[in-house]
């Protein structure tokens, strides 16, 4: 059980719009204040803030390139120098590694070493490295959360690079569990499949059939939508979630688990 009494804060990364506004947004509804991080958008960070605002939460922006590990630490300096100035102390006690850069080639064939070093520094780097700067301030029976992707389990070609990045940040999960339990410090992966955020909208209306094939290849029949994993973060980082760590929590739909019949 957590002994402190003073409120709880977060950091989620990439958090400007999509799943990372979602979870910004749900665990500034719980209560926490958030650190609402952005690579280049201040702007829709500001419009995430004035969301939470706006529902009676606390929130604030910081921005940082997490391809360069110099961003890395400079996401750290003003998460603490954020936290401290919003609540009195530079203490977190959720990080979500939410963050990922998507390669524009996909295929073995297509890639270019940039691209490549590119999504493994955004994927895998900066999420070690925040890790490692944000620990001494991560409150004891903490949560670190990382979002994946179903891809690690699928065999997409045009997602190579992608998901091997993924599939880094879940042997991540499991030592890094290994590494921070004394500390009762929880980590996780919380894995999406196909998410209607502003670029699958985009998709499906160019591709009006792309709806009814993804939802072809679900158990669940809708498209997951933001805050279907924005809640199971929230799980994680609440008080009854304290007892799962090490493991990747699937929150696809049921995305590709075989013939329906």
């Amino acid at each position: 059980m957590q002994q402190h009494t003073s409120t709880r804060t977060a950091l989620v990364t990439g958090s400007s719009r999509g799943i990372g506004r979602a979870i910004a947004r749900r665990l500034a509804a719980d209560g926490m204040v958030v650190a609402v991080h952005y690579g280049r958008d201040a702007a829709a960070a500001q419009e995430t803030v004035d969301l939470i605002v706006r529902d009676g939460g606390r929130a604030f922006s910081v921005g940082a390139d997490l391809a360069t590990h110099d961003g890395v630490l400079a996401l750290v300096e003003g998460v603490r120098a954020g936290l401290a100035a919003h609540t009195g102390e530079a203490a977190l006690d959720v990080l979500v590694n939410n963050a990922a850069a998507a390669t524009s080639g996909g295929h073995l064939a297509d890639e270019t070493p940039e691209e490549f070093d590119r999504v493994f520094a955004v994927n895998v780097r900066a999420p070690y490295f925040l890790v490692q700067g944000l620990l001494p301030v991560l409150r004891d029976g903490g949560r670190i959360i990382n979002i994946g992707s179903a891809v690690t389990r699928i065999a997409l070609a045009d997602e190579l690079a992608y998901a091997m990045t993924k599939g880094a940040m879940e042997t991540f999960t499991r030592t890094l569990a290994n590494v921070v339990g004394e500390r009762r410090i929880t980590v996780n992966t919380v894995a999406p499949g196909p998410t209607q955020t502003a670029s699958l909208t985009a998709a499906m209306a160019a591709m009006p059939q792309l709806e009814g094939m993804l939802i072809g290849g679900q158990a669940l029949p809708w498209v997951g939508q933001p805050e279907d994993i924005a809640d199971p973060v929230a799980f994680l980082a609440s008080e009854d979630g304290r007892w799962i760590t090490g493991t990747v929590v699937d929150a696809s739909g049921g995305t590709y688990l075989g013939p329906k019949r």
